[in-house]
């Protein structure tokens, strides 16, 4: 018995030494929220709420899964709420129902949603980041970088008169760039059945407009939030050249934006989600989200 109790205690101080990061997953205060019905599906939503703060800041979390498989039911940002962020982590419709616009646009469609029940669910809708990881990423940054951008808004559930514009983006191993992409890794982004493929429903090659309408790196103005993003430098399915295209394209237009290349790290893994990562996106979101 002696045994056992020591290998339980050594067990414990192992995860409490990790940061928790193989804890039970935490589980929403509000589940399966219907914000949106597109192509004869619903599109639902799942909120994490902080104990006891009021109207606090809200990030939205958008899956990955190379737009054509994931769920909105495994949300590494949730840690969040013991900081005091209100997290909400949405369902999209992925490639092999609808193709491109069709994801941004259900993004779009639960931001909008989302200020819309502010006051129903207690939240503060002037201060609101989205984050994703990998397809989630993308997803993410090109919600932060086109609030104006008619062709991307689109009408999915409506709440038109709600702003599409958020204060700030994280960026987990994204891809920003479908043209650079199409040559320098077109094996998941340019040949037939690979994703960005699928998601364009055609070769980004032979439509650049469609690629570039497609990548955040092409939308980047002066007055886009600030971006963090987060990248392995070990990243085997999204190179180095993505992360270092978006965070170009913000410098140049003299806007905030962190580069964090973690070294060693591939394409996601417990590296992203290290008390040291955590922390980083918690100052990173305090400094933009606090109360003006």
């Amino acid at each position: 018995m002696l045994c056992c109790r020591n290998l339980l205690a050594a067990g414990a101080a192992l995860l409490i030494g990790l940061g928790g990061s193989f804890a039970a997953a935490a589980r929403p205060d509000k589940a399966d929220i219907v914000f949106a019905q597109a192509s004869d599906q619903d599109l639902a939503l799942d909120l994490y709420l902080p104990a006891g703060v009021e109207r606090p800041p809200l990030v939205m979390f958008i899956h990955g899964g190379g737009w054509q498989s994931g769920s909105r039911k495994k949300c590494p940002v949730a840690f969040l709420t013991e900081s005091g962020y209100a997290v909400a982590s949405v369902s999209y419709r992925l490639s092999d129902t609808a193709v491109f616009p069709a994801q941004i646009h259900d993004c779009k469609a639960a931001l909008r949603w989302l200020r819309a029940h502010a006051d129903e669910y207690g939240y503060d809708a002037s201060r609101v980041a989205v984050a994703g990881t990998s397809a989630g990423g993308h997803l993410a940054t090109l919600l932060g970088v086109t609030a104006d951008v008619a062709a991307l808004e689109g009408t999915v559930g409506g709440n038109a008169d709600q702003s599409s514009r958020v204060q700030a983006i994280v960026d987990y191993y994204g891809p920003s760039d479908f043209v650079l992409r199409a040559r320098t890794q077109p094996a998941r982004g340019e040949v037939v059945g690979s994703p960005v493929y699928k998601l364009l429903g055609e070769h980004p090659s032979g439509n650049t407009a469609l690629a570039r309408l497609a990548s955040p790196a092409f939308h980047v103005t002066a007055d886009d939030p600030p971006l963090l993003v987060l990248h392995g430098s070990k990243d085997p399915k999204v190179l180095l050249d993505q992360p270092e295209r978006i965070v170009d394209v913000y410098q140049k237009q003299k806007l905030d934006v962190k580069y964090d290349l973690i070294d060693g790290a591939g394409h996601g893994g417990p590296e992203f989600t290290s008390p040291e990562r955590r922390q980083e996106v918690i100052e990173f979101l305090g400094k933009h989200l606090r109360r003006q």
